[in-house]
Order: structure tokens, then sequence, then C-alpha cells
């Protein structure tokens, strides 16, 4: 048997006004979503425990089932992995986003999701004018870059806020901060640098032209979630398959890498709204010719709701069940024989009206082979997923019961 997962990131979210007290995913047309829901078992599941950050690094790890309390390092240290730079004992890794601020507020966790080419300028730029060699700036996709402080003296231990959680904070007072003397170097070379920024990129020629074109300047840095080289098990020694994974973002790709997956990033993935779902779908099918498990994530829809964009969320839902989940099983059909079994979730929840995410437990089913469905439910939806016979799942119980010989 062969198994995908297709993670929907940020699709789940709350009953809305606006919508007649549905959520995103109940008003959006999902017509190979209602299908698979016929065959389907049911239940919810924790992927944020209240331990670890609320980030999709922490989510998606839980989806896999690697125990966060052994294995979990910052997101700085993951996705570097995925970019294709694995770390030196001696480096401290950060995510590093390029943001847009505005009389003082942190305006816009993207840049207005600045293209790779005027990302990758920026980041040559800021590595010219403030880095050196213990300071790197290394390049990512679109506004996810990344910070590495090369050198025994730089600690991983600093707090700080998540860009994405933070709009309309005066950013002078969410600036990180050390968590014990020891990384008070580290703490302040981070303010450095990020005032720094605010002094160098406002003039840089891309940004006066995207004032120009009216659209929002990377005017400012913001590391966060800083971590060193992971260390954690196969995929293949957690459950015993040859696993794959499929994404346009680096960090989903570097647990892919350090869990010793085949990665892929398919020409035209994008992580936004205008990625190409078909080519993440015939990857998928192709991974299958060396793979037993393949896991599938599309970050569309979460990016709308963080921009608070409602009809591009339910787009972006509508786009993954049509485009990504239909053509795959199409092509599925054509190019593979043998049985499938199916699991479909969004890694966090985030609400259109928070534009953050939440620590709810997200919904799940699992449909295909060997699957004994909870005739009762027809849909997938945050509602239907609560009445289902597996609520509450949390650490690998999730990878487990998706990998028995039969759900009953």
């Amino acid at each position: 048997m062969k198994f995908v997962t297709f993670l929907l990131d940020g699709m789940a979210d709350q009953p809305l006004e606006e919508l007649g007290g549905e959520t995103p995913l109940e008003i959006a047309k999902t017509l190979n979503m209602d299908k698979l829901a016929k065959k389907a078992a049911f239940g919810t599941f924790l992927t944020l425990p209240k331990e670890f950050p609320t980030s999709s690094d922490v989510a998606n790890m839980s989806v896999l089932g690697w125990d966060l309390s052994k294995f979990y390092t910052g997101r700085g240290a993951i996705e570097s992995y995925g970019a294709g730079f694995p770390l030196d004992s001696d480096v401290v890794a950060f995510r590093l986003n390029l943001i847009t601020v505005k009389d003082g507020i942190l305006e816009d966790y993207s840049a207005g999701h600045i293209s790779q080419r005027e990302a990758d300028e920026l980041i040559d730029f800021l590595q010219e004018k403030l880095g050196n060699s213990k300071v790197l700036f290394k390049k990512g996709v679109s506004y996810r870059q990344l910070l590495h402080l090369k050198g025994s003296e730089f600690s991983a231990d600093i707090s700080y806020e998540k860009p994405d959680s933070s709009h309309g904070m005066e950013w002078k007072k969410i600036l990180p901060k050390a968590d014990h003397p020891k990384a008070e170097l580290t703490a302040d070379l981070l303010n450095e640098l990020i005032l720094k920024s605010s002094e160098i990129l406002s003039s840089h020629p891309i940004n006066l032209k995207r004032i120009a074109e009216g659209k929002n300047p990377a005017n400012l840095i913001w590391p966060w979630s800083g971590g060193k080289k992971p260390e954690m098990p196969s995929f293949f020694e957690l459950y015993g398959k040859k696993g794959a994974i499929i994404s346009a973002v680096d960090v989903i790709l570097g647990i892919g890498r350090l869990g010793g997956m085949e990665v892929l990033r398919p020409e035209g993935a994008t992580g936004y709204i205008d990625t190409n779902y078909e080519n993440k779908a015939r990857a998928g099918v192709e991974a299958f010719k060396r793979n037993d498990f393949v896991y599938i994530h599309v970050e569309a829809a979460d990016e709308c709701a963080h921009l608070g964009d409602l009809p591009n969320k339910i787009k972006a839902i509508e786009d993954s069940d049509n485009r990504l989940i239909g053509t795959f099983l199409e092509e599925y059909t054509k190019e593979i024989k043998e049985p499938l079994r199916i699991l479909i979730l969004p890694d966090h929840p985030v609400p259109i009206r928070l534009r953050k995410h939440t620590r709810d437990l997200v919904p799940f089913m699992i449909s295909g082979s060997g699957v004994d469905p909870d005739v009762s439910i027809q849909e997938y939806s945050e509602k239907s997923c609560l009445k289902g016979r597996y609520t509450g799942l949390k650490g690998r119980e999730l990878m487990d019961l998706f990998f028995q010989e039969g759900i009953k």
C-alpha cells in the first residue's frame, strides 16, 4: 500500500459572521475532499503543544511524529537545511523575515510577498553592508531568509516575537531579548542588525521602486527562532517506510532532509497562491515510484489567512482540492497500481480574524484502502471532525494510526 498526506497549511479557521457562521473550509467548493469524506475516518490532532512555539516547524514535526521534546531545535536551523545550508556545530541559525514597517508599526511580515529576484538582491546588499565572517545572510524563498551567526560566543536562547503574529505592534517594543546573561551578546547583535537594516534598506533602489509602484517595501529585517545543528532519527527509523516531502518552502524541506527523506521542490512551487498545484501533484505521483509515503505541503491558505484575505483563502482551499488533490488522484490511477491511503489535514489553524496561528486541535480525515468509515459523517470540516472517533490524538499517534494495517 502507498500512503499520501496532503498538508494544507493554515486551512482550519473559525466560524465567520460574513460566511453565515461557517468557516472558509465549509464554504469552499471541495468536490474531491467531499468524495473522499464518504469513505473516511475522522478526528482531531494536537500539532502545537503549549511548551513549544506556534510555528510551522513545530506543527509539521508533530504531524510526522518526531518527539519534539527530544529533537526540536529552532526554526532557523531546520530551515537552513531545507535551503541547502548544513550547519557547523558553532553556528546559530535564525529565520530572517524581510518585513514592512510604517510609522513605527509592523505592518507586513512578508514585505508584500517580495519577489525572489528582489529578495536575493537585498540579501546580497545586507551581507555587503552588515555581514562579515561571523554574520552571514543566507538566501531563502521570497521574504523567508536566514541569518547565521558563526562562533561559540553566540546563543540560540533568545526570546522573540513571530512577525506574522505581530501585525499592528510597535516593532521597537518587541525586539529580541536574551533569555539569560550568556545570550546578551547575541541579543545585542540582533538588535544592532535590525536597527542598522532600517537605516540602509529604506533608501535602497528596490524599495524606492516598490513604494513608487504602491507595493510594501522590505525596509526592516526580523530575525527569530534561532537554533543549532539538529539531530533527529530518520523517518524510516520511525516507521520503516521510505518517504518523500514536496514543498515550496525551506522549513518543510528542511524537516524532510533532516529526516532522511527525499525532498522535492517542483518547478513553479512558490509558497503562495500562484504556486503550481499540478506540478506538486505530478511530483507526488512520480515520487511513489521510489517511496512508500509522500507528504505534499501547500502554503497558500496559510499566507492568505495571515494577510486577512478571506476570498483568496477560500480560493486556495478550492485550488488545493481541485488542482492538487484532483490532479494527484487522476495521475495516481494512471501511473501507480497499488492501493492508496490518504490523510488530509492542516498543520495548524490560522483564523482570518486573528491572522495568526492558534493552538486549537486540527481536523483530519483518513480515506482509502483499509479504512472503515465513520458513516455518519459525510463531509470534511472543522465541525465534522469533532464527531470523529479519533479525537484528541497527539505525538506520533496520528502517523501510527495512518500506517496501521486497518483503521476500524
